[in-house]
């Protein structure tokens, strides 16, 4: 299943690959961190999310913590930071940040 993120590439991303994320995610931030943005990346999310322009800014700030991390890998630092880049595209136009 694809996973189609909005404000980002216009590529969809597998479920799998965004799951493998969050487990490193997962361990490159403080577990305040990780927990609010558990449900995109913990590999149970299967619908659909409209999240709010704010939300997806703190968001976008807590993937480039991640991706800063010298605990990140670097073959998933990239997708890390296209995602955050694409929740502060939402966040800047005001716009939900929709996950489906």
């Amino acid at each position: 299943m694809g996973i189609v993120i909005s404000h980002a590439d216009g590529a969809s991303r597998s479920a799998l690959t965004i799951e493998n994320l969050g487990k490193h995610l997962a361990h490159a931030l403080p577990a305040r961190d990780w927990r609010q943005i558990r449900d995109l990346f913990d590999g149970t999310f299967d619908d659909t999310a409209s999240i709010p322009p704010k939300k997806a800014g703190q968001i976008a700030a807590i993937l480039r913590t991640a991706s800063n991390s010298r605990r990140m890998p670097g073959e998933w630092d990239g997708l890390a930071r296209l995602i955050a880049d694409a929740a502060d595209r939402a966040h800047r136009a005001g716009q939900p940040w929709r996950w489906s």
